[in-house]
């Protein structure tokens, strides 16, 4: 566990705590506002590092859609901004407080990019690292640098910032990211399918896909459907399928009633507004129809939509497990219960990595105990060469392993 807490004020003061650090290869624990900690492999370091007071926006744009802001800067804060001239971050990404037990902080932009975290619009949006212009960070060597800027244009050469997010804070330390912002829909509308099994689920999404321009889609069994505070999901008392649209007020109920027609096979529907459609992808984003934590731990699978009813559907129904799909079936939560300790933790891993590799999918353990996560692997193992280009980039960027040590891999 990590002990003393450093909380710089500003770059420089970063770049000299970890520039110390890495003279006495002294390991810190790397963190925004705490909200990710259970993700990843626990760190044993003897300090963490806090980004919270490198907080702000620095600057907006929005006739130029483009953002920058220092990393601890609260997520919340970012959205605010932005929803004041009707613009959003079109990756949608989750705050993870609520799948951690914090059921309000959403976390720091600088986590959102560090995480790579992307939400419900991911295969029509792409991912977080699709939309980060440039970045000013900290290696773990001390030495301060700087990749891209507030145009696409200015990203020449190697670009950093994709290499940075997803990496978990392992090679540097983020201090500022600049990013795209995008227009915000003015109305959306979900339509709604009721009763029917999740093969069939991610079949009506595949062929809403086709054609009707939709943003995001997904599959809940009864008990996510139960957790939803939005009534015609919540009251459905069974599977809900959603299918969001989103576009003008005066084209947006067209589109939705000729999907409904399209879809009309599946059996009964409802239709979700604007208000209730935002609130509704709001919940699935940040996990709040996933189960609470302590009493399930949870599994991240990535898969071709359409052979993932195929295999998770058998892994759950296999290992007492709860299934949510989203991403258009592309990803598949899967929630077993109790602690997840012993050898049924790592029985679990086999089983479930066995099931998946064969896709070309991945699986990764989100959240679960933290001598689980210490024993199994909690990202998907690296194959011999790329394991070997993993530790390259650890040994350039943090030879001394002072940034988030064995956060993602044992020993990196």
């Amino acid at each position: 566990m990590s002990g003393e807490l450093l909380v710089p004020e500003t770059e420089e003061a970063l770049r000299e705590v970890i520039a110390e650090a890495a003279a006495a290869a002294r390991a810190l624990e790397i963190q925004g506002r705490g909200t990710k900690r259970g993700l990843g492999r626990p760190v044993s370091a003897a300090s963490r590092l806090s980004l919270a007071a490198l907080s702000g926006i620095a600057y907006y744009d929005p006739g130029e859609l483009v953002m920058e802001a220092q990393a601890g800067t609260p997520l919340a804060e970012i959205e605010a901004a932005l929803a004041e001239n009707d613009q959003h971050l079109a990756f949608e990404p989750g705050g993870l407080g609520r799948l951690y037990g914090d059921e309000e902080d959403r976390g720091t932009i600088g986590g959102v990019f560090a995480c790579n975290l992307s939400g419900p619009r991911r295969p029509f949006a792409g991912a977080a690292r699709d939309h980060l212009l440039g970045i000013r960070a900290v290696s773990g060597r001390g030495e301060a640098f700087a990749s891209g800027g507030r145009v696409v244009k200015n990203v020449t050469g190697y670009d950093m910032g994709k290499l940075l997010a997803g990496s978990h804070g392992t090679l540097a330390v983020l201090a500022r990211v600049t990013f795209k912002v995008l227009p915000r829909p003015a109305a959306t509308r979900t339509v709604l399918l009721f009763g029917i099994g999740p093969a069939d689920g991610l079949e009506a999404i595949r062929a809403a896909d086709g054609g009707w321009e939709i943003n995001a889609a997904a599959y809940l069994g009864a008990r996510a459907a139960a957790r939803s505070r939005i009534e015609p999901v919540a009251g459905a008392g069974g599977p809900v399928t959603a299918i969001r649209l989103e576009g003008t007020p005066e084209a947006i109920g067209e589109r939705a009633g000729a999907l409904k027609s399209a879809l009309s096979r599946w059996g009964g529907m409802g239709e979700l507004e604007t208000e209730e459609s935002r609130a509704f992808w709001a919940e699935l984003r940040d996990g709040a129809l996933l189960p609470p934590g302590g009493d399930h731990i949870l599994w991240r699978l990535s898969l071709p939509p359409a052979a993932a009813a195929g295999i998770a559907g058998p892994l759950a129904s296999e290992l007492g497990g709860e299934l949510l799909f989203d991403w258009a079936g592309g990803l598949a939560w899967l929630a077993l219960p109790g602690p997840g300790d012993g050898d049924g933790a790592d029985m679990a891993a086999r089983r479930i990595r066995g099931a998946v590799a064969p896709t070309g999918g991945h699986a990764t353990l989100f959240r679960a105990p933290g001598e689980v996560r210490a024993r199994v692997p909690v990202f998907e193992p690296e194959a011999p060469a790329l394991a070997a280009l993993t530790r390259r980039l650890k040994e350039n960027f943090d030879p001394n392993r002072v940034l988030n040590p064995g956060r993602m891999y044992e020993g990196v």
